[in-house]
């Protein structure tokens, strides 16, 4: 915990003792102190309303509440300079700010890992992208790859054990067609005419995988017998596509650490295994041929078929089996990341959990709302290029993978993105990936500078005093918080908000402070280590991100 956090800890808990010592409520009648920061300044560092909360309890008017709590707080030690009343019973709270300048050697000394967490002691399962392997990831897919790894680094900085988990969906009909698709342009590049099956997959990508094995095998492969044939382009197709999609997504900046085949559950018995667990519990049933999971004992609006009138399975069989597989692997929670036409899938699901003996609560899913792209001022529907959808890697060739990864972070991941093409590669001030990137990149260049002035290394940190520098150490010693709160919230937006708040209080401590003065060195001194705090914590924020921090632009 570093020294802006203690000393709201420190203000919280006097708070309490004042309420109490006041008379106005028991330590177990007392509600959770909360503390915000005003946006106006003038409101103070502080606010809580803590008044209006205890009017019920204390049965007094929330400004009476306000004097009570105002006259009992031991202002010495909760660090406090100045309270004031304001509304109807708002209590602010102006901060003595002398203690800010520990956060600089804290912030040095900690490096690459301030902001971090200590352990949590808590497995989490992040499972996120997960596209069929037969074609290019799209817009939907990047803008789950970013929110899920940026989600990942949040957790992990919290303190989180985070496993990133992509599941394969390589045993339905999508992989069928896969198969039978690269076996017709197989053969229309040995020159044969052969039709493409009627839901085969067009993409260039499997033309060209085509002419590769005819290149590579000749005729070989006809003399295959048909099930040995169909088993070798299946499986050459997905490895194919799956060497593709690791591709991007590496090129992208995320890695996972399991690529787990949905084809394993079948061919381990781990379906079996669950359905008859499911039937052992009483959680099924038999009715017109079929056998039924009873979704609506766990608040499904229906129950679903497990088990069709022709003894295959439905979507919902394997994977509920893979969601049992994942919890015996010891996961204390599991964060499924969806697009937002899984939307009604979410309560079978959780239903699901709760029928093999879980807490519901065990899954979380995070949807994934669209993404409008705009270039011109006008909306893209399709490629330029290929006339199809924009994919992943055409986007990353356009605007670039740092421009990707801010602005498919920088909003909720439920509510629908438009992202404007000519903003994202726009050197201004507009654009807030460049906006943050040059704020690293300025600071970097005032370190340089500084290095070659020879500054004392043993700086007095307590010339840092101006109004700049005092809302700069404020907003450097709020990232663990805002960590914290993101990850407790799933919000990724949490991080690039702080990011640019952060780029904000140094390009206005710079443009009213002279950093670096050879007729103070005393100040220069002291402020280039100040510089250094900004840097490293600009450093760590884009790193979350998976944002780059460029030393020159």
């Amino acid at each position: 915990m570093n020294s802006v956090e203690q000393k709201k800890e420190q203000l919280k808990e006097e708070i309490k003792v004042a309420v109490i010592q006041a008379g106005l409520a028991s330590e177990s009648e007392i509600p959770e102190v909360i503390l915000e920061s005003p946006k106006d300044k003038a409101h103070g560092d502080y606010a809580t309303n803590m008044a209006m909360q205890l009017a019920r309890i204390a049965k007094k008017a929330p400004r009476a509440i306000a004097e009570d709590i105002k006259a009992n707080l031991d202002m010495d030690k909760a660090s406090i300079k100045q309270i004031d009343i304001a509304g109807p019973g708002f209590i602010n709270f102006f901060m003595e700010t002398s203690y800010l300048n520990e956060l600089i050697p804290m912030i040095l000394e900690k490096g690459s890992d301030y902001g971090k967490s200590s352990n949590k002691n808590e497995k989490i399962q992040v499972e996120f992208v997960s596209a069929n392997p037969t074609g290019s990831l799209h817009l939907g897919h990047a803008r789950g790859a970013a929110y899920g790894d940026t989600l990942c680094n949040i957790l992990e900085r919290a303190g989180y054990e985070v496993s990133r988990e992509y599941y394969i969906n390589d045993a339905g009909n999508q992989i069928h067609n896969l198969a039978l698709s690269l076996e017709a342009r197989y053969m229309q590049a040995l020159g044969m005419e052969k039709e493409m099956p009627e839901d085969g997959y067009q993409g260039q990508d499997i033309v060209q995988f085509g002419k590769d094995l005819a290149e590579k095998d000749g005729d070989r492969l006809l003399e295959l017998d048909e099930k040995e044939r169909y088993q070798y382009f299946r499986d050459y197709g997905l490895e194919r596509e799956l060497e593709k999609l690791k591709k991007d997504l590496a090129e992208f900046g995320v890695e996972f650490d399991v690529w787990f085949s949905e084809t394993s559950l079948y061919t381990s018995g781990k379906i079996d295994k669950v359905l008859a667990k499911l039937h052992e519990r009483g959680e099924t049933f038999e009715e017109d041929g079929a056998t039924w999971f009873r979704s609506t004992e766990y608040g499904d609006d229906k129950n679903r078929v497990l088990i069709k009138g022709d003894g295959s399975y439905t979507y919902l069989t394997p994977d509920i089996s893979y969601h049992q597989d994942k919890l015996d692997r010891g996961f204390d929670k599991l964060i499924n990341i969806w697009g937002a036409d899984h939307h009604g899938y979410i309560p079978r699901m959780k239903a699901a959990i709760e029928a093999l003996g879980y807490k519901r609560e065990q899954l979380e899913v995070e949807i994934i709302q669209m993404v409008n792209l705009f270039k011109d001022g006008e909306k893209m529907k399709m490629s330029k290029r290929t006339g199809k959808a924009v994919t992943l890697r055409e986007l990353m060739d356009e605007v670039g993978i740092d421009a990707m990864r801010y602005f498919f972070s920088m909003r909720s991941s439920d509510s629908h993105l438009d992202f404007d093409m000519d903003l994202a590669v726009s050197r201004s001030n507009e654009n807030p990936v460049y906006y943050v990137q040059y704020a690293h990149a300025r600071v970097c260049s005032m370190l340089r500078q500084g290095k070659e002035m020879e500054l004392k290394e043993d700086a007095d940190l307590s010339l840092i005093s101006s109004e700049k520098e005092i809302d700069l150490l404020k907003k450097l010693g709020e990232l663990p918080e805002a960590i914290a709160e993101a990850a407790d919230k799933r919000m990724t937006h949490r991080i690039t908000n702080y990011a640019f708040e952060l780029a904000a209080a140094l390009h206005s401590f710079y443009n009213a402070e002279r950093v670096l003065d050879p007729e103070n060195l005393q100040l220069s001194a002291a402020r280039f280590k100040l510089m250094q705090a900004v840097q490293q914590t600009i450093q760590n924020t884009l790193e979350i991100i998976g944002v780059s921090a460029p030393e020159k632009m």
